[in-house]
């Protein structure tokens, strides 16, 4: 019953799903794919081909260290990389070039996934955090084609929406072979909703193994003159912002110039495609811009006094988290969830968020725990935060510290992670070595 109505409505709802990718210009590049025009070929007859499915550039950037251990292990398997978004491809083909190919994933109607499947002819299919689509699933399931979680989370938003559909839940996680999931919390919630408590396991979060290329007290690739920052200057960056908090960064900025006129604010939007908005946004606010995709030309000569760096490029974030004295992880000053909390720290860097964090929520008690980690409830906590930063470098230094050592103490997960999907979809027996 819970299946015929749910591809009813999918029946009934696909020419606004249609319209909706249309009208989207991230999203017309692989439309012909996800409706199933264009499917995958050559692929299923004679190589073996693991099928993993991450939604956009965060899930792929987390799953990076997994695909790649899992291609050393077994070079002859072919891993299909399938995403969403347009962000979700670039961030395939930049980081898992010569060892993952892409794909768009398919609508979840009945007669698309099945074409799919035939197609890749997949040895199984591993979903990175919460992607259920019921079909597709089931699709896999009856062909004897395990499903197995990674790095799964149910945010609190998910959690009470799924619970209004239980019985439709209980069937869709019938499906899955094995969840391997950040938390406790995670577990629970999965069982609740109907999954077989013997399928779930709490394994960890893979993005504490992203921690770049080893070192944290390495120097990041990208260098403050890059940016025309100078030495005796006072970096500050705040990472995948989002509307009204950026205005907050703002104000509290234009707070700290008056007593720390060395301080220089980054900006890195949570969608670039906004840049030109924020731009007017801090011009508003009477700063100074200098945009990262109009380097070197903004900075003929060295630029001086307050301003502000537009980080609206792709792929350089974590990197530039390690120029920073401190750090600010948006989406948690508004009630969005919050972001990657762990790229500051990766580079001993202290970071500060606020109280919404409910999609990093272990990851932030931790953090908080350790001291590594700051929560502030608003604008003026913030200021306050960053103060204490500028005038106590050894509390900067220490909280640092203590942050890395967060990471430190809850790595190998993608190595658990591994071992168990391996089993699961009978990797063992194709072993190369």
């Amino acid at each position: 019953m819970w299946y015929g109505i749910y591809n009813v409505l999918l029946i009934l709802g696909f020419p606004f799903i249609l319209c909706a990718l249309l009208l989207k210009k991230r999203s017309r590049s692989g439309l012909l794919q996800r409706i199933g025009w264009i499917v995958p070929q050559g692929w299923g007859s004679q190589d073996k081909v693991l099928w993993i499915h991450a939604v956009s550039l965060g899930e792929v950037s987390a799953i990076v260290p997994f695909v790649t251990t899992l291609h050393q292990r077994h070079p002859a398997i072919r891993i299909i990389v399938s995403t969403i978004t347009e962000t979700g491809r670039e961030a395939v083909r930049q980081r898992l070039a010569g060892i993952a190919t892409h794909c768009f994933l398919p609508l979840d109607y009945p007669w698309i996934v099945n074409r799919f499947i035939t197609s890749l002819n997949p040895i199984g299919f591993v979903v990175v955090e919460t992607e259920l689509w019921p079909n597709l699933l089931r699709a896999l399931s009856r062909r004897g084609i395990p499903s197995v979680i990674i790095n799964g989370r149910l945010s609190s938003r998910s959690f009470f929406r799924y619970r209004r559909i239980r019985p439709f839940m209980r069937q869709i996680l019938s499906t899955i072979s094995l969840g391997l999931l950040q938390s406790g919390r995670d577990e629970r919630r999965f069982v609740e909703l109907g999954a077989s408590p013997d399928r779930m396991h709490r394994t960890g979060n893979m993005k504490f193994d992203l921690t770049m290329n080893g070192d944290f007290a390495s120097q990041p690739s990208i260098r403050r003159s890059t940016f025309g920052v100078s030495e005796d200057e006072r970096l500050i960056v705040a990472g995948s912002t989002h509307p009204t908090e950026e205005e907050v960064l703002l104000e509290s900025y234009r707070s700290l110039i008056r007593s720390f006129p060395n301080v220089v604010l980054l900006l890195a939007p949570r969608h670039i495609e906004r840049s030109d908005a924020l731009t007017q946004t801090i011009r508003s606010f009477g700063f100074p811009v200098v945009r990262r995709s109009r380097l070197p030309e903004e900075v003929r000569q060295e630029p001086v006094g307050p301003r502000i760096i537009l980080l609206d490029t792709r792929g350089e974030l974590a990197q530039v988290y390690g120029l920073a004295f401190m750090a600010f992880v948006g989406g948690t000053l508004v009630p969005v969830g919050g972001h990657n909390l762990l790229e500051p720290p990766v580079w001993g860097k202290p970071v500060c968020f606020g109280p919404y964090t409910d999609h990093c929520q272990e990851i932030a008690d931790l953090l908080i725990e350790s001291g590594g980690g700051i929560r502030v409830r608003n604008g003026q906590e913030l200021t306050e935060t960053f103060v204490k930063g500028l005038q106590d470098q050894d509390w900067v230094s220490h909280r640092g510290l203590n942050a890395r050592k967060v990471i430190d103490d809850n790595q190998g997960v993608v190595e658990r992670n591994v071992n168990l999907v391996e089993q699961v979809v009978g990797l063992s027996r194709c072993r190369s070595d």
